[in-house]
């Protein structure tokens, strides 16, 4: 059920109740691992046609999934023994999950992939690349560190390990070895699911513009409409998190010719109207997105946005809808992730905030987490811990508006107002409309400290 955002309190919520509570109930698996049911001629004619495109599983787009996939279960409706594609099953399942939001394809995919391993235990890089991708979506970075390291020991050349090996290290805060990584995949196996991690330790390690550059050798590489919407999304990202707003909308404006109503695009566009003041687009695009994938962080970011126009009543209500999916998730048995920390640091529970915050950061110490942390202890009134932690946010090089605009509350509320107004100005100047309520949070704070804005 979609969740409209003008919906009175009560149905809101009740919606995004819904549409949660049928995301994480386990739904029936297309083809099950037991299935060895037959097939007629047209499955052994579908078969000849699927067989490349499971072989070239590391290549699936979202062009055609949904048809990719019909087609692979009923080849091996025909064909229970193909363990080559099984795997290929099963890394599509992983990808619809990622661009549907639908969790409920993992358990399917893990079903896949074990079928694949139990028809060939010995030599199948492709069912253990795809396992890492699916240990990697459910943010086990440890478990597909592991599997794509054994991935990689029977094929080195192996795209999809190349990529989640990459992932697994930046998520466990591991940089230069990221870093390492990922030129090893561009000298082995270049190509976009490469290019665009590593543009994307670049950017963590400082450098914003040698992960333009790496993104554009992306985009010159592009050739579906899938492939040319994410990196141009991607490169909108960037230019967005550096200011650059006529960038940003030139590259979603390019995403979207693509992929029409690609959403990741209308999300990025709508943060990108907001942060410039266009209020009305913003919220209009924010309120789409919102209607298909009533997340934390989209919530959220819709909620600020009515929040800057004046309309806390409307703010309050997303904010609501973010508490129930707290709770909802906490229910099911689903972690929240860093996003959902900031979200309820800001708008929700403060000690659930540095509760899921402290767990996240004894998993995977990252930038990320070590902003949602500092900024988690922060609102419980701990600074002094909360300062170690935004320094080590800022270890890598790694600058972001936000991150720098919390480190200037925290050094704020310690008292050093010298401090504070250099990463206030900071924050302002790299990105002034990173946040539309902390932009203004933080002009105001570097006013109150005698700082010129």
């Amino acid at each position: 059920m979609a969740l409209r955002p003008f919906l009175p309190h009560t149905a809101r919520t009740a919606a995004v109740v819904v549409a949660l509570a049928a995301g994480l109930t386990a739904a029936s698996v297309g083809i099950d691992a037991s299935d060895g049911s037959g097939g007629s001629g047209d499955g052994q004619a579908t078969a000849r046609a699927v067989r490349p495109a499971a072989a070239r599983y590391e290549q699936l787009s979202g062009d055609g999934l949904a048809r990719q996939i019909d087609a692979m279960q009923t080849h091996l409706r025909a064909e229970p023994k193909d363990a080559e594609s099984w795997a290929g099953l099963g890394s599509a399942y992983v990808e619809q999950a990622r661009t549907s939001g639908d969790p409920t394809r993992y358990p399917q995919a893990d079903k896949a992939f074990a079928r694949s391993l139990s028809l060939q235990p010995r030599d199948n890089d492709v069912a253990l690349a795809g396992r890492a991708s699916l240990a990697a979506a459910r943010h086990d970075f440890h478990g597909a560190l592991r599997d794509a390291d054994k991935a990689l020991k029977v094929n080195s050349y192996s795209q999809g390990a190349l990529a989640v090996r990459v992932d697994a290290l930046v998520e466990l805060g591991r940089y230069r070895d990221a870093y390492t990584a990922a030129e090893k995949a561009d000298s082995l196996r270049p190509g976009i699911p490469v290019f665009t991690r590593l543009a994307y330790v670049l950017e963590l390690r400082g450098d914003p513009a040698g992960a333009r550059r790496v993104l554009l050798r992306a985009r010159d590489s592009a050739t579906s409409p899938s492939d040319i919407a994410y990196v141009s999304t991607a490169l909108g990202q960037l230019a967005g998190n550096q200011g650059e707003y006529d960038a940003a909308r030139r590259a979603y404006a390019t995403a979207l010719r693509a992929v029409p109503g690609y959403l990741p695009a209308v999300e990025g566009r709508g943060r990108t109207s907001v942060a410039d003041g266009r209020q009305k687009a913003g919220i209009r695009d924010l309120e789409a997105v919102v209607r298909r994938y009533p997340l934390p962080a989209e919530l959220a970011a819709l909620g600020e946005a009515y929040e800057a126009r004046g309309d806390r009543a409307m703010a309050r209500r997303q904010y609501s809808v973010v508490d129930t999916w707290f709770a909802l998730a906490r229910a099911n048995g689903v972690a929240t992730d860093l996003d959902s920390a900031l979200v309820a640091a800001d708008h929700g529970d403060a000690k659930e905030a540095l509760k899921a915050a402290r767990a996240e950061w004894d998993r995977r110490r990252t930038v990320h987490t070590a902003d949602a942390l500092a900024w988690a202890l922060h609102r419980n009134g701990e600074d002094e811990e909360a300062l170690e932690y935004a320094e080590r946010a800022a270890e890598p090089g790694y600058r972001n508006a936000a991150f720098l605009y919390h480190r200037g509350i925290i050094e704020k509320s310690l008292g050093d107002g010298r401090s504070a107004r250099r990463h206030f100005k900071a924050a302002l100047d790299l990105n002034p409309g990173f946040s539309p309520t902390g932009a203004r949070a933080a002009k105001a704070a570097l006013k109150g400290l005698g700082g010129a804005r």
